[in-house]
Formats: structure tokens, C-alpha cells, sequence
């Protein structure tokens, strides 16, 4: 489409007043990317990308992800001219309780965002996932006679971005696989919030870039046909992810502030009258748009739709010559019960003893085959966490339908590119790591819960059961420091029954993120109660694991490996102790009081809890009369049944606080 750079500029310009009185008018945001990208919005979303307002979530438009989301009146601004369905007045009411325009894009919230970005870099990890699904569901679901999915990932990012780990985490991994239907538009304006860029970089970005495995081009970011000219050629590239390095002048058209560190803000807010005008923007009108640019973009949408409704007839095609594979990608928004998928898992032995993590190995296979569009990958621990998809291989250039990606000792993005294909909502992710390693990743795993994404977290060695490696790999604190994230589904399974039952309630989530903290060390079949009752168990996140079979005097309650020790301690005390197993606290929680008070009955006050971790969060079940057995202090270097016994973690500890009761 051939560029009309005269009505673009004029607005971009609009844009920037959009911004100004959006800012202006709630006395807060941030002005300068609005202000300084205003050309770059003009001619993504006045030209170059391909979407529809009309379908935000169209399956081959092209995904574009503001990284740097303090920015958002960009996005704000450009998706209200495109014609999503975002009025002018939601645009007015910017940062406003219940408005579609929070003070940081949010998915589900705003039509046409496409990410929830707003901790700096995560975006950028973010398009390296939406564009690794991108490629995965071109090679699963693209015909020789018929292409469905072609589409681009385009993300901005600044400064602050790209000077975040996770970016490049991300980055590296983005070259390392060639994703070249990945395009990063950096802009680059020598400025961070406190000062310029100078005083806390130095790096040559452009070489940077180059010697990963990039593709760079550097452009004026206000050069209207430069930008375009720049974003076509990255589209028809191949074997490698795309940067542009867009130079911009921060906050441009508010002189006083253009090109400082003010101008990143709202410090430009003040003299945004003077700067209205220069622009060219009526003074006695705010929040202007003119009928000029409004034509624009309602006849650029015509083009938008007629695109896709051609399309639309090649996927109707697609669909009739394979219907096998249509009805694949119709089930990528199908989340099974997790009583149907606890069907597909094999009963364990009733002699069997073994690591939930290798539980774990054993319950994916059937769940993979029932679950075609599950993925899944590591940070370079497969041969620790056993999540590796034996049906299938890798992902990789040469093989981009593979179910199993090998992310590399890149935890942090590992996590935020699980978020982008879970945005994506075409694949069901799910990631491996040891638990310790939870506090590398927990930033998108916090975003995940937030976003109310369906990421399943297989996270193994989860206590100071690990043993030798010592307390630098034993996460005394992690889980419950995970289990306070709202939204967050933490399930430590006691043994390979529970297992399954966890594998099925993570898999059947559809409105959040799960979290499997699962053993290294092997753990019995838990054989008092059958194992439906231990599988279903596991949904309500707390049931009686064994039944008093007399009056009650005492309850019992244990999670994970020590699970165990609960039990054995219930043989001791007699017939009046319940054993109750709270694998997720989360779960048990959301459960009706009935339910809570019939399985931790508050008539009962003796209560006993054992978990090898810290304490605190188990007060909640055992009252201000029973006893935790926990560990709240860091671990010990030794082989790990020396330590649990070390530090008190054993069925002797539970006795004796229930018989002090």
C-alpha cells in the first residue's frame, strides 16, 4: 500500500495530542514514548500492519507488543483511530477506574492489546514467544496448497527494555532459533527516566545484536518512509529476527522538554498548551482528531477487512481439504476436565516408590497424546525435571513442529515467552526448572497470574531433599513464597497418585497459571485411601487423606514428600487422628466452607502440620492452639535424608507435638 506520508504526519501529530491531554487531564503517565514513536505508530498502524479492529484476535493478523508499556497512550491512541473498539471517551478517561485504558496495557482488558507489559523487557520475551508459536503453528497447521498463517510479531521497546536481562535472555534465544517472523523495533532516543542513557550505557547495540544472529537496520524514527521502507524489508527476511533501531527524539513537540530525561513522564504536562500549538492542534478543542485522519483510517480499515476476508475464504478452503487439521486448531481453546484426563493416566503400582518428578515423566506421556497442542520445554534441565515429550522432538529451525524446546539456562524469559505463547492461545504451554530457580522466573510468573494465563510450571528438587547441593539449591522458602501470588495455583503432590491428580488440574486450568512443585527424592504410594479418591482429592486441593476410625481427637495435615510422615504418625497416635493432605492451599481455599469445615472440622483444635519449608502460611489450618514442623532457616549441605532428619522434618517430631497438645 503505497504511504501518504502528508496525512500520516498530520496524524502522528494528533496522536501526540491524544497523549498530551489523556496525560494532562489525569496528572500522570508518560509522555515521551507517545510523543517520540508517534511516526512509528502512524505507519504501523496507518500502513504496515496487518489486522483487523474488527477481529482483534484474528488468527494470522499480525501481533504488535508495546515492551515498553509506560508508554501506553501509544497504543491507546493508535488503536482508538484504527477503529477498535475503543471510543474517544475511553481514551479521555485514561488511567480512570473500570476504563479500558489502565495506566499499563493489560490483556483482556483493552481490545488490540495484545500482551500485559509493563515490567520493562518482559514484552520483548513476550513477542520471542507469540513469534516461536507463530512459527510452530505455521509448520503444524500451513498447507503446500494453502498458507493460513504467515503473520508477523512486531514488538517496541526502549532503552529500558533492552536494558533488562530477560531481554536478553530472550534475544539470544530468538537468533539461536532464527525466528524471523520477529521483528524488534528499538527506539532509541539516549535517554533513560533519571538521565541520559550515557550515564548508564555505552554498549554499540547495532553490534550487539549482529554478533547474536540479527538482522539490524538504523533509521530516522521520524522519517516517515523510512520506517515503512525499514518494516517491509524485515517482513521479507528470512533466517533471522529482525531489529530496527529507530533514533527518536524523546517527548518530541514539547520543545521545553524534547530530548531530557523530563520528557519521559509527565514533566512535558505543564506546556502542553504551547506544544498543542505548535502542532498545529486546536486550542479551544482537546482530545482532537481531525475529519481528515478520520477518513484515514476508516477507509484503511475497508482494506484491512477486505484482506481478511480473502483470507477468510483460503481458511475455509484449508479447513474443507483438512479436516483433521481443522478440528485441531478448533480444540486449541479446549481445556478437558481434569476427571477426563485423569482417565488417560495409568494406575501406579501399588508397591511403586519414586520421585513425584518421576511420577511426573510417567503422567505427561498419556497427557501429551490426549492434549496434541500441549508443548513443553526446560532451562536445560530434561534430564532432571523428566518433562521431556518422548513422543515427540525438538523445536527447532529444521524442525518447527517439535513439542519439546530446549530454552537454555534462561529461566526469567523462559517463563515470559511461555506467557507469549500462552497469549497467543494456539499452543498450552508448560516449562521446566528446579523450584529454586522459581525466584529467576517468578516476575512472568507473576504477570502470568495476573494476565490470567494457563502456563503449567514443572518445577522439581522442590526441598531440602535435595541434599548435597546444599542450601543454595534447597528452596525452603520458595513455595510459599509462590503460594501469596494471587491467582497462582501452587500443587505439591504426596506421592504418584497425587501426581496425576496435579498433572490433570493443571491441564484442565483455563484462567491462570499452575505451578507442580514436584520431589527428587522417591516417596511411597500413599495405599490407605484408593487412588480416585487421591487423584480427585487433589482438585479440592485439601482432603482426608486417612479417616479416623474413632472418636476424633487429633488432625494431621501434610503436603508433598512429607505427606508421609503424617501418615506414619497417625499409625502411632491411634484411632482418632485424621491424616488431612493439603497439596494446594490455593484450591483448598477457593473450596465452600462446608467443604473447608467438614475436612479441618473446627471442633477439632489439636492440629498438626509438616511441610519442609517455612512455617507462617500454615497457621491458617492449624490455629492458634496447634504446632507447625517446618524449617524456617536455610538448609544444609548433605545427602537429603540426613538433612530432613537434621532439621527435624521427620514422623518422630509428629508425634511428639501432637502427644504436647
Amino acid at each position: 500500500m503505497k504511504l501518504q506520508t502528508d496525512i500520516l504526519a498530520l496524524a502522528a501529530n494528533q496522536a501526540r495530542g491524544l497523549a498530551m491531554d489523556a496525560v494532562h487531564k489525569c496528572s500522570s503517565g508518560h509522555l515521551g514514548l507517545p510523543l517520540g514513536c508517534a511516526e512509528i505508530g502512524a505507519v504501523l498502524y496507518g500502513n504496515a500492519l496487518v489486522h483487523n479492529p474488527d477481529a482483534p484476535r484474528w488468527l494470522n493478523r499480525d501481533r504488535f507488543v508495546l515492551s515498553a508499556g509506560h508508554g501506553s497512550m501509544f497504543i491507546y491512541s493508535w488503536l482508538h483511530l484504527s477503529g477498535y473498539d475503543l471510543s474517544l471517551d475511553e481514551v479521555k478517561n485514561f488511567r480512570a477506574l473500570h476504563s479500558k485504558t489502565p495506566g499499563h496495557p493489560e490483556f483482556h482488558e483493552t481490545p488490540g492489546v495484545e500482551c500485559t507489559t509493563g515490567p520493562l523487557g518482559q514484552g520483548i520475551a513476550n513477542a520471542v514467544g507469540l513469534a516461536l508459536s507463530g512459527q510452530m503453528a505455521a509448520a503444524r497447521f500451513n498447507t503446500a496448497e494453502h498458507k493460513i498463517f504467515d503473520n508477523h510479531v512486531i514488538a517496541l521497546a526502549g532503552d529500558g527494555c533492552m536494558q533488562e536481562g530477560v531481554a536478553l535472555e530472550a534475544i539470544s534465544f530468538a537468533a539461536h532459533q532464527q525466528l524471523d517472523n520477529l521483528i524488534l523495533i528499538y527506539d532509541s532516543n539516549d535517554v533513560t527516566l533519571d538521565a541520559m542513557a550515557n550515564k548508564s550505557q555505552s554498549g554499540d547495540d547495532a553490534k550487539r545484536f549482529k554478533a547474536l544472529g540479527w538482522d539490524v537496520q538504523v533509521i530516522d524514527g521520524h522519517d516517515l518512509a523510512a520506517i515503512l521502507k525499514a518494516v517491509n524489508k524485515a517482513k521479507k527476511a528470512v533466517g533471522k529476527p529482525q531489529l530496527i533501531i529507530a533514533k527518536t527524539t524523546i517527548a518530541k513537540g514539547i520543545p521545553e522538554v524534547a530530548g531530557t530525561a523530563k520528557g519521559h513522564g509527565e514533566g512535558g504536562a505543564k506546556f502542553i498548551d504551547a506544544a498543542r500549538a505548535g502542532l498545529g492542534l486546536p486550542a479551544d478543542q482537546h482530545f482532537f482528531v481531525s475529519d481528515d485522519v478520520r477518513a484515514y483510517f476508516a477507509n484503511h480499515k475497508k482494506a484491512l477487512v477486505r484482506a481478511y476476508k480473502k483470507w477468510g475464504k483460503t481458511f475455509e478452503a484449508w479447513k474443507a481439504a483438512n479436516p483433521e487439521k481443522a478440528v485441531l486448531l478448533e480444540s486449541r481453546n479446549a481445556h478437558p476436565s481434569a476427571a477426563h484426563l485423569s482417565e488417560k493416566i495409568p494406575l501406579f503400582p501399588a508397591d511403586a516408590k519414586l520421585a513425584t518428578r518421576a511420577a511426573g515423566q510417567a503422567v505427561l506421556q498419556p497427557l501429551a497424546a490426549e492434549l496434541p497442542l500441549l508443548i513443553g520445554g526446560s532451562a536445560d534441565l530434561y534430564g532432571s525435571t523428566l518433562n521431556y515429550i518422548a513422543s515427540d522432538k525438538d523445536f527447532e529451525p529444521a524442525n518447527r513442529a517439535g513439542r519439546n524446546i530446549r530454552f537454555g539456562i534462561r529461566e526469567h524469559a523462559m517463563a515470559a515467552m511461555a506467557n507469549g505463547i500462552a497469549y497467543d492461545g494456539i499452543f498450552h504451554p508448560s516449562v521446566a526448572t528446579f523450584l529454586v530457580f522459581a525466584d529467576y522466573s517468578r516476575p512472568a510468573m507473576r504477570i502470568a497470574a495476573l494476565a490470567k494465563l494457563p502456563v503449567v510450571y514443572i518445577y522439581t528438587h522442590d526441598s531440602v531433599g535435595v541434599g548435597e547441593d546444599g542450601p543454595t539449591h534447597q528452596p525452603v522458602e520458595t513455595v510459599s513464597g509462590l503460594r501469596v501470588i494471587p491467582n497462582l495455583d501452587v500443587i505439591r503432590p504426596g506421592d504418584p497418585e497425587e501426581t496425576a491428580g496435579a498433572f490433570a488440574a493443571a491441564f484442565e486450568r483455563a484462567d491462570g497459571p499452575t505451578l507442580l512443585s514436584l520431589s527428587r527424592q522417591a516417596v511411597p504410594l500413599l495405599n490407605e485411601i484408593p487412588p480416585h479418591i487421591r487423584r480427585a482429592g487433589v482438585l479440592k486441593g485439601g482432603y482426608v487423606a486417612v479417616q479416623e476410625t474413632a472418636p476424633l481427637t487429633h488432625i494431621l495435615l501434610g503436603a508433598g514428600s512429607e505427606l508421609q510422615h503424617a501418615v506414619a504418625a497417625a499409625k502411632v497416635l491411634g484411632a482418632g487422628v485424621r491424616v488431612v493432605s493439603v497439596p494446594s492451599f490455593e484450591r483448598f481455599n477457593r473450596q465452600s466452607a462446608e467443604y473447608r469445615e467438614a475436612i479441618l472440622p473446627s471442633s477439632c483444635r489439636k492440629r498438626v502440620a509438616i511441610e519442609a519449608g517455612v512455617t507462617a502460611l500454615w497457621h491458617q489450618y492449624v490455629g492458634l492452639d496447634g504446632k507447625v514442623i517446618g524449617i524456617d532457616r536455610f538448609g544444609i549441605s548433605a545427602p537429603g535424608g540426613t538433612v530432613m532428619k537434621e532439621l527435624g522434618i521427620t514422623a518422630d517430631a509428629v508425634v511428639k507435638a501432637a502427644q504436647s497438645l
